[in-house]
């Protein structure tokens, strides 16, 4: 399950919030189908790469994390529980994945280019090195654009039915709004704006953040589907665009952005727990 939000500390509430408000369907899988869900499609490990994202959380409120010394590896390893974020995720599951929506998802992702994409993006997912990965992406599209391959287009093609409902960027302004008003409410940080205030400058930078989270997601995709060819990436596209496929990923993303929203905001909280390190 591919997974192209640029590790950020940021996430979103809303969607998972109208999920929540659902009835239950009555055609909802069970957790062992849903368990197997997970696997077969990869978005297991891609919950898992959140952990990841807690790398660039201090930088975001201007604190060295080396300050903190091995406090800091100590509380992201909690905050991020893995078994905790999964559990999370396998619980709405549960209560909103129908089983047709389910078994079209398992069934494209259990062929064998499915399990070749899946492969590729859980490796993709767990790269550390995020800048990296962005910046050989980029060389990728740029040799691409210097050759005139129509596969910028369909990787584009592809990230546009990843997020077909332009969720991405108001996901991101909303984690990263909670992040900073809980480390502001624990004492971690002295935040001269409010709430409002924070969705006014956001709002005014819409702009560039969308650009960069497209470009982002170029990159993203370019990199972990280098080794595909033209072919696999356009029936990986056409695949996204289906609306039962559509119907797992709006689930998925909203589920996975908010698990990132309340990990973040748990560690902006426990943050003031720390204290920086001493030199001996």
């Amino acid at each position: 399950m591919t997974y192209h939000i640029r590790r950020v500390a940021l996430s979103f509430s809303v969607l998972l919030i109208a999920l929540v408000m659902m009835p239950v369907i009555s055609s909802a899988a069970g957790r062992d189908r849903i368990e197997a869900f997970l696997t077969t499609t990869g978005f297991d490990v891609a919950l898992e790469s959140i952990a990841l994202a807690s790398a660039s959380a201090p930088s975001m409120l201007g604190i060295d994390p080396e300050g903190f010394g091995s406090d800091w590896t100590r509380l992201t390893e909690e905050v991020f529980d893995t078994e905790d974020m999964h559990q999370i995720a396998v619980t709405i599951l549960e209560q909103t994945l129908s089983d047709e929506a389910l078994n079209h998802a398992v069934e494209f992702y259990a062929s064998d280019l499915g399990q070749r994409l899946v492969e590729a993006e859980n490796a993709s997912h767990l790269i550390e090195d995020e800048d990296a990965k962005q910046q050989e992406g980029q060389e990728i599209v740029a040799d691409l654009i210097k050759n005139g391959s129509q596969r910028v287009e369909s990787l584009k093609r592809m990230n546009a039915a990843i997020d077909s409902s332009g969720t991405a960027l108001r996901a991101l302004q909303e984690i990263q709004l909670r992040f900073l008003l809980a480390a502001s409410a624990s004492g971690v940080i002295d935040l001269q704006l409010d709430a409002e205030e924070l969705r006014q400058m956001m709002k005014r930078n819409e702009t560039g953040m969308r650009q960069a989270l497209q470009l982002s997601a170029l990159a993203g995709a370019a990199y972990t589907y280098q080794d595909f060819s033209d072919d696999d990436v356009i029936a990986y596209a056409e695949a996204l665009e289906q609306p039962l496929m559509q119907e797992v990923y709006e689930l998925l993303n909203a589920i996975q952005y908010e698990i990132m929203a309340m990990k973040f905001e748990d560690l902006a909280t426990r943050m003031a727990e720390l204290h920086p390190a001493q030199d001996i």
